[in-house]
C-alpha cells in the first residue's frame, strides 16, 4: 500500500490539474481577505458580501474538492491505474484506502492558501468581517480579527487550523464512494454540490427538529464543527476531529462495500 501511496502522491503533485486547482485557491484566498478587510472600512459596499461568499473555503473547496475526486479518481479508472493495481496484486481495500489518503493531502494543499491567510490576517491584529454568517476559515478570520493573537495562543491556532482541514476533507470523503461508483467527473462534481447546498437547507430545517439536529450533530456537515474558533474548547476541537474521522471511516467502508464485487473494465 506504501508504494501504491507514494506514486499517486508524485503523480499528483505533478500533475497540471493540482496546480491550478491550487492557483485558483490562492486567487480566491486572497480575493476573500481583502474583501474582508475592506468591507468593515466602507471600501467596499456591504452588500458585496453575497460576492465575496463565492470566494470563500466552504464554496470553493465544495467544488475544487468534488473536481479533485473526479480528475485523481475517475481519471484513474479511465487511464487503466486502478485496473493494473488490481491485477499486479494489490487488494480493492488497499486501493481504495490508498487513493482516499492521497485524495485527502490534496484536499489539505488545496485548502493550505485559506489557512495561511487565516493566520497572516489573526496575526495582523485589523478587523477582519463579511457582515454575513460565515463558516469554515472565514467565520474563524471574522470572529477572531481584531485582537492580534499572542505566542501562547499560536498552538491553539494551529489546532483549530488542522481541525477545520480535517472536518472539510471529512466532508468531501463523500467524493470517494461517489467517484469509485460514478467513475464519471461531472456527476462526482454535481452531486457532491447539490449535496452541499442540500445539507445547508437541512441545517436551517434542524432547528425545528430535534431528531434532524441529532442526525446532522454526528456528522461534519452539521453541529458546530464547522463554526470552530479560537474561542472553542478543547473538547469541541476533539469532537471534531474525532467525528470527522469516524465519518471518513464509515465512506470508505461504503466504498468498499460497493467496490468489493464491482467488475473493473
Amino acid at each position: 500500500m506504501l508504494n501504491l501511496i507514494r506514486a499517486d502522491l508524485f503523480k499528483l503533485f505533478k500533475s497540471m490539474s493540482i496546480k491550478i486547482l491550487f492557483g485558483i485557491t490562492c486567487l480566491c484566498a486572497f480575493t476573500l481577505t481583502v474583501m474582508a478587510y475592506l468591507i468593515p472600512r466602507g471600501g467596499i459596499d456591504a452588500g458585496m458580501t453575497g460576492i465575496g461568499f463565492m470566494f470563500s473555503d466552504i464554496n470553493i473547496i465544495s467544488i475544487l474538492g468534488a473536481v479533485l475526486a473526479g480528475t485523481f479518481i475517475c481519471g484513474d479508472f479511465d487511464n487503466k491505474t486502478i485496473h493494473d493495481a488490481i491485477a499486479s496484486g494489490s487488494s480493492r481495500m488497499a486501493v481504495i484506502v490508498s487513493k482516499a489518503i492521497v485524495f485527502f493531502c490534496g484536499i489539505a494543499f488545496l485548502l493550505l492558501p485559506y489557512a495561511l491567510a487565516t493566520v497572516f490576517a489573526l496575526g495582523s491584529g485589523f478587523e477582519f468581517g463579511m457582515d454575513a454568517v460565515a463558516l469554515g476559515f472565514l467565520n474563524f478570520l471574522t470572529r477572531g480579527s481584531g485582537n492580534a493573537i499572542q505566542v501562547s495562543e499560536l498552538l491553539k491556532l494551529f489546532a483549530v487550523i488542522l481541525t477545520l482541514v480535517i472536518v472539510y476533507t471529512s466532508q468531501l470523503s463523500v467524493c470517494v464512494p461517489l467517484a469509485f461508483v460514478l467513475k464519471k467527473p461531472v456527476l462526482v462534481v454535481a452531486i457532491y454540490y447539490a449535496m452541499t447546498i442540500l445539507s445547508a437547507q437541512l441545517i436551517a430545517l434542524s432547528a425545528s427538529s430535534e431528531a434532524l439536529d441529532f442526525i446532522l450533530s454526528k456528522t461534519p456537515f452539521g453541529g458546530d464543527y464547522i463554526f470552530l474558533t479560537m474561542n472553542s474548547g478543547t473538547v469541541d476541537i476533539v469532537a471534531a476531529i474525532f467525528g470527522s474521522l469516524v465519518f471518513m471511516m464509515v465512506m470508505l467502508a461504503i466504498t468498499y462495500g460497493a467496490f468489493r464485487k464491482a467488475e473493473i473494465k
